[in-house]
């Protein structure tokens, strides 16, 4: 007689039930969106402030760029400013707006000229304005006297600029923006060849420095430069 087996009909049951999944709550995947949200909001910014610094480096790099190209300009027209003797006046002088200089030309295969240099502002940018070689006294004083002409070179240097202003320094004066000061260092200095002791110096310049300013709507404060004049 076999003995009776025991029933595996419970065990069948257990193990033969299918589990159930858990899956997400409707509050676990709104909270997983909203942190991706987050996330994606806080890369866009990132990314946006990284391109707006890059655009902004670029963009002071260029400024940068063109104000060097605009005061080494100058600072060559001060360096090559001839005398107030050789000009007739002061050979450098400033009214209003606009910076005047006469300056020496050297050419190749030819004299020594000279030439009249004017920085001015229009429509909001720094013009310079250059006559051609001036060979004797009469065109120099047509061009210091009249205005310009076709035979003048323009070139826009700079845009953006809302004002442009100039000091010169005169020696025992200090820096003005006053010609009547420069006129009169003009006079005290051809006075003084007239005494003996000096024998026949030269005369001596009535401006040795010149400060220019250049403001505009993107600078927060002008932006100034100090140059020799005739050095």
């Amino acid at each position: 007689m076999k003995p009776a087996g025991r029933c595996k009909c419970g065990a069948a049951r257990r193990g033969g039930l299918p589990r159930r999944v858990r899956g997400f709550t409707l509050i676990e995947l709104l909270v997983a969106i909203a942190i991706l949200a987050v996330i994606a909001v806080l890369s866009w910014r990132g990314l946006d402030q990284i391109v707006r610094g890059r655009q902004m480096i670029t963009s002071a790099m260029e400024d940068e760029r063109v104000f060097a190209q605009l005061f080494d300009q100058m600072r060559i027209d001060a360096r090559q400013a001839t005398s107030d003797d050789e000009a007739g006046e002061a050979a450098v002088s400033i009214g209003g707006s606009v910076l005047q200089i006469v300056r020496a030309l050297d050419m190749p295969g030819t004299a020594p000229r000279l030439q009249v240099v004017r920085y001015r502002i229009a429509d909001g940018r720094v013009i310079r304005s250059a006559s051609p070689p001036l060979g004797n006294v009469g065109e120099l004083r047509r061009a210091l006297r009249g205005g310009e002409n076709a035979d003048w070179s323009v070139v826009p240097l700079m845009g953006g600029v809302g004002a442009i202003s100039a000091r010169a320094y005169v020696p025992k004066v200090g820096w003005t923006s006053q010609m009547n000061d420069v006129q009169s260092a003009i006079t005290q200095n051809d006075n003084n060849l007239k005494v003996p002791q000096l024998g026949n110096a030269p005369l001596q310049r009535s401006v040795t420095g010149l400060e220019v300013s250049i403001g505009g709507k993107g600078l927060a404060r002008p932006v100034t430069r100090v140059f020799l004049v005739g050095e």
